[in-house]
């Protein structure tokens, strides 16, 4: 149903998301979902991202409904081709280059109510939205476990925890060391903080960035995150204390499925968020399984891996003797092709498919897939949840330790794995979250997904927290007006 204001125009909301997978899809649905609801939506990419979503979607998969329109501004990385994504730079060039093209766009718009930036975009739109005088809110597109744990790095910093004094601390215990007095995650460990801390630089480049965008979210009235209340109860009520208003929404694509069908064409054309191109062909491979019998291997959109590793990784899947859908992306390996050895491409003929990217939601949520062995990134992991499929965890990089954390020991619907690959690890795990002993984490992860579709019922906290969030808009643009 379309909001109803007493404005001559609709609310004008500008989306500024981080260039990357998991940030643009969770930022996207939640634009196309203020646009159901009659609210007018600028999404703001970068040039070269909006360059491989149409890549990837074809020349009209980025033409939007009515109201619903795609800008871009330039990065200023420097690429010597079009397949190099330049994310050495990135944090570095957010910082500096984005600023003053985000303000001469902003400029040549319809005057906007107010703008939504993704969390770690607000080291410039903040300040953007100030010189502007535009309300701006952030959206974190992660959990709030995730969240809290990088706004907490500060507080380690002070108390001398980070960084570690010296290189050794991946073996001498440091990991281990549990951290008191952090709202809402008692039990935490320094190895279930954000990956960011294991650095000895206190410069170091990514580290400041996550501490530069915790700080801002004070500079804001609403913080927006992408999780149910259910599912992180004792943080988010810790999070309700810190900031004036806080928004659960999640998961959002449960939110989107609640439009009625005849309602859902307006959407369509753009309901492809991926930037690599997704094979069908694992789909049509999938229904020829029996179902809870495929376990689904994906490491994300960043995380990359040696050859050795992946080969490990082939080994323990095809040993394990279950189906398994392998995503083995193009940028996966770092210098190296994805050539396997013959006799292990033979056994991945017998029970595997090996594709390059998929429909990650269409897969979770396929009968036959009964497992995910995941980085545990926020936007796989919500995903995950929302089918009602367990995990294997294999955190790389940043908040993947603290969700891998709440996976496995808060919400039981996982098993860690270890950092390094071993092939013998691999089926064990395989074989128990597939089997007998992984039957509980089956029942409780189907609970989690009833959770989730609860939140984003009709009377949901997550619908009600959308609601409240459209009320917030309108009221502002009836202000302006």
């Amino acid at each position: 149903m379309e909001i109803m204001t007493t404005t001559k125009k609709k609310p004008h909301v500008i989306f500024m998301p981080f260039p990357a997978q998991s940030h643009i899809k969770a930022m996207l649905k939640l634009a196309q979902l203020l646009n159901h609801r009659g609210i007018e939506i600028t999404f703001v990419n970068t040039e070269h991202i909006h360059k491989r979503l149409l890549s990837s979607g074809g020349l009209r998969s980025l033409d939007g409904s009515s109201g619903f329109h795609f800008e871009t501004i330039p990065d200023g990385i420097p690429r010597s081709s079009e397949d190099e994504d330049g994310t050495e730079f990135l944090m570095e060039y957010i910082e500096t280059t984005f600023l003053t093209s985000f303000l001469e766009l902003v400029t040549k718009l319809p005057t906007p109510t107010c703008i939504i930036s993704d969390g770690f975009m607000s080291v410039f739109t903040v300040d953007a939205a100030q010189k502007l005088g535009i309300p701006i809110m952030l959206y974190w597109t992660l959990s709030a476990c995730g969240f809290m744990g990088i706004y907490q790095i500060q507080s380690l910093i002070e108390r001398g925890l980070v960084p570690p004094k010296d290189e050794g601390f991946m073996t001498n215990g440091y990991l281990e060391t549990i951290i008191d007095r952090i709202p809402g995650m008692e039990g935490i460990r320094l190895k279930d903080i954000n990956g960011i801390i294991r650095t000895t630089d206190p410069e170091d480049r990514f580290l400041t960035f996550c501490l530069v965008a915790a700080e801002k979210s004070h500079n804001v009235i609403h913080n927006i995150f992408h999780t149910f209340d259910d599912l992180e109860v004792s943080i988010v009520d810790a999070l309700s204390t810190m900031f004036t208003k806080v928004y659960t929404v999640g998961p959002v694509q449960l939110l989107l499925d609640q439009i009625p069908k005849e309602n859902q064409t307006e959407m369509s054309n753009f309901s492809r968020y991926s930037l690599w191109k997704e094979e069908p062909e694992c789909i049509q491979w999938l229904e020829f399984k029996e179902p809870n019998s495929v376990i689904y291997v994906n490491y994300g959109s960043f995380t990359v891996m040696s050859l050795q590793d992946l080969i490990e990784f082939g080994w323990g899947l095809a040993n394990s003797n279950h189906y398994f859908l392998w995503i083995i992306r193009s940028n996966l390996l770092e210098g190296e092709s994805a050539l396997l050895p013959p006799e292990l491409e033979e056994l991945i003929k017998k029970r595997g498919f090996i594709a390059s990217w998929c429909s990650q939601e269409t897969v979770l949520n396929h009968p036959s897939v009964g497992g995910f062995l995941t980085h545990c990134g926020w936007g796989s992991t919500i995903e995950s949840l929302s089918a009602g499929v367990p995990m294997i965890c294999w955190p790389a990089l940043w908040d993947q330790f603290t969700n891998c954390r709440y996976i496995c020991k808060e919400w039981e619907v996982g098993l860690e794995m270890g950092n390094e690959v071993k092939r013998e690890e691999v089926s064990k795990l395989v074989l128990e979250l597939m089997g007998e002993n992984g039957h509980g984490m089956r029942i409780k992860a189907m609970e989690w997904k009833e959770k989730a579709l609860t939140a984003t019922g009709p009377n949901g906290s997550s619908s009600l927290n959308v609601n409240n969030l459209i009320e917030e808009i309108i009221m502002v643009s009836n202000q302006s007006s």
